[in-house]
């Protein structure tokens, strides 16, 4: 029984390390640090009240920010398959296309006098995180090239 235990947590180590050692998935870590993490550090902007809005305090923009970063955490596990998390990644690209726009459009959104006085650092965390998934998947693009090229050899 412990033989099996310390045999299966062996290859649960073993599994975590292969993983570990792709640079993709520090991309993605990173990603979902920034996805999940900064959000509570940084504020979207400033109102003409001097109010720091935080994305926690929208929920809609709370909810993208946690699906991205769940995104990229779903993907990290996917390591084994290659072309479903290559399409998570552009999903979450996708999803932090959309958030930028919302962003975009508070701040853009009446002419004159606005809500949003000042735009903070974190309107740029999807960006942040959009390079960083681009940097993902060409790395995971790479990783599929790669086996398709042994793959040939055989």
């Amino acid at each position: 029984m412990v033989y099996v235990f310390l045999k299966e947590t062996t290859i649960f180590v073993a599994e975590i390390n292969g993983m570990i050692q792709r640079i993709q998935t520090i991309y993605l870590l990173v990603s979902t640090a920034i996805s999940a993490g900064l959000i509570f550090v940084f504020h979207l902007w400033t109102t003409k009240e001097n109010v720091k809005f935080f994305a926690q305090d929208e929920l809609m923009y709370f909810v993208m920010f946690l699906g991205s970063a769940a995104l990229s955490l779903i993907s990290i596990f996917m390591y084994k398959n290659r072309q479903s998390q290559f399409v998570l990644g552009r999903l979450n690209i996708l999803l932090n296309f959309i958030l930028l726009g919302f962003f975009v459009y508070q701040s853009l959104n009446v002419s004159g006098e606005t809500n949003v006085s000042e735009k903070g650092i974190g309107v740029v965390l999807p960006i942040l995180s959009i390079v960083l998934l681009a940097l993902a998947n060409r790395a995971i693009k790479k990783d599929e090239d790669l086996v398709k090229s042994v793959d040939r050899l055989r």
